[in-house]
């Protein structure tokens, strides 16, 4: 079976994509700046080993490169994990474009059989929305969708994208298949933001962000971990991809059909975007930002979404 090249194989999306793979019965190599700690995980399971890099000092195991045949590139430092200081803006471009960059030379310098490699990329590549007039269902009103051909936005995120994006352009020159996703926001049980969107809802309070009207554009993490799957298996898909559900929805809709899956009494709160603007910085900006971007390229290649509502996504969340 064929061998993949992982970095942020330890993350969030990396873990659920590494198991999936392992179950299909692909080879798996993460890439880490620590072996050792990891190799004493419990949950190390066969047909995943570990291989060192060090994207500051750009050095990798070049024995690693040598026997992949595919690379799924997820690394990148959380662009919420962290207030938007200078030096964290910082460290959220140069994780993604040195980290590009190290794959990128080292396929330059190191003789391997790579065929294709699958990059992460944002939605955070768009702008916001020019409306927020709103259906009652949270479905935009006579809104555009974001899709792949729209050029970046000017703000952080969107020039953070396009850096993310065009490090990694060269492999498309070395005739090598590149494909980049366009992640929205997952929903997984295992962390992220779901698991934000939860936390007030323990207290008996659905939190609305802002006036709840801003669009959300999300995926299932299943649907998500079978997007780069297929973007491994399927030797037509090139280039950009939104990985984003087909159905996005109001922020509104997405706290109410999350404290209703919960069944517990809840009281809807809105919280004043100047409180979230204090709390937050400039990433509130993101975060009351309304983005309905489209999801029709990918299924139009074939992708079929398990999880293609909110409604259904919550309920396996």
């Amino acid at each position: 079976m064929a061998t993949i090249l992982v970095t942020g194989g330890t993350g969030l999306v990396g873990k659920a994509l590494c198991k999936a793979l392992q179950e299909r019965g692909y080879d798996i190599i993460i890439l880490t700046r620590k072996i050792k700690p990891i190799a004493q995980n419990p949950q190390l399971a066969d047909r995943i080993r570990y291989a060192e890099w060090n994207v500051d000092a750009q050095t990798i195991d070049k024995d690693a490169i040598a026997k992949a045949d595919y690379i799924v590139h997820l690394a990148g430092a959380g662009v919420a994990e962290k207030r938007w200081t200078k030096k964290r803006k910082k460290e959220i471009i140069d994780s993604r474009v040195k980290s590009g960059q190290l794959i990128v030379e080292s396929l330059r310098s190191i003789p391997n059989k790579v065929k294709a490699v699958i990059a992460a990329s944002a939605i955070g590549w768009y702008g916001a929305d020019l409306s927020l007039n709103h259906s009652a269902e949270g479905m935009g009103s006579g809104i555009r969708k974001f899709i792949e051909s729209d050029f970046s936005s000017d703000d952080f995120l969107g020039q953070t994208c396009k850096k993310w994006e065009e490090n990694t352009e060269p492999v498309n020159q070395m005739g090598k298949r590149l494909v980049k996703l366009r992640i929205g926001i997952v929903l997984s049980k295992e962390g992220g933001a779901l698991r934000e969107f939860i936390k007030p809802l323990k207290f008996g309070v659905a939190a609305i962000l802002g006036n709840g009207k801003q669009m959300v554009s999300w995926i299932h993490i299943d649907d998500l971990v079978s997007m780069f799957i297929t973007s491994v298996e399927n030797e037509h898909i090139s280039g950009v991809y939104n990985a984003v559900a087909p159905a996005p929805v109001s922020n509104k809709e997405l706290t109410l059909q999350l404290a209703k899956s919960r069944k517990k009494f809840y009281l809807p709160f809105y919280v004043p975007s100047f409180i979230l603007k204090l709390i937050l910085g400039e990433m509130s900006v993101e975060i009351l930002k309304s983005a309905t971007v489209s999801s029709a390229k990918i299924q139009q290649a074939g992708f079929s979404f398990r999880f293609p509502d909110i409604k259904t996504a919550i309920q396996h969340s």
